[in-house]
């Protein structure tokens, strides 16, 4: 039975990949018969690793937020939680996550979590991303999230594989080769 899924998924995978220019010469209907290694790579990226990278950074997000509540409460530790002080709390939980993750992609490309999975966010033209493309890419993957996900599972009907924060702001998530031994 797991045999039978990874194929199908493997399927799924290559029926979903973007199109290529090399695809594309063949016939504008008929595709290759197998995908490329840099094809498979990159539909790997988009769909599966994104998850995990997700779940691992919210552990590092974790840690930002406990610092913060910390902070908040020895300021206002005889404020009644709620109201504005809440809201307050709220948006610098939100923009501590931000700048955290905007600074990890403007840096290296990756965040904590991607890392294990040599995942990298690049500009389109696969430079640094700008300050502002980061921005947009961060509250657009927000908004996402709010949706259930629903940017996210976009990259599987996608033709270029990209989620809805891709689109927005011209960055993409690169899966980089193994390093060699």
């Amino acid at each position: 039975h797991r045999r039978s899924l990874a194929d199908a998924m493997r399927t799924l995978d290559w029926h979903l990949a973007p199109t290529t220019a090399a695809s594309m010469s063949q016939s504008p209907v008929a595709r290759p018969s197998r995908p490329s290694p840099a094809t498979a790579a990159a539909a790997t990226a988009l769909i599966r690793w994104r998850g995990l990278s997700l779940l691992y950074d919210f552990f590092a997000a974790l840690g930002l937020w406990l610092l913060v509540a910390a902070i908040f409460v020895a300021l206002h530790h005889d404020a009644v939680t709620g109201g504005v002080l809440g809201l307050l709390e709220f948006i610098v939980l939100w923009s501590v996550t931000g700048a955290y993750a905007m600074a990890s992609w403007r840096r290296g490309g990756q965040t904590l979590g991607m890392r294990p999975w040599r995942l990298r966010v690049v500009a389109a033209d696969g430079g640094v991303p700008t300050w502002l493309a980061l921005l947009i890419r961060y509250v657009v993957g927000n908004a996402s999230l709010l949706l259930g996900g629903l940017g996210f599972w976009w990259a599987w009907i996608d033709r270029d594989r990209l989620t809805w924060h891709d689109r927005a702001s011209g960055t993409r998530l690169r899966r980089e080769p193994k390093p060699a031994r």
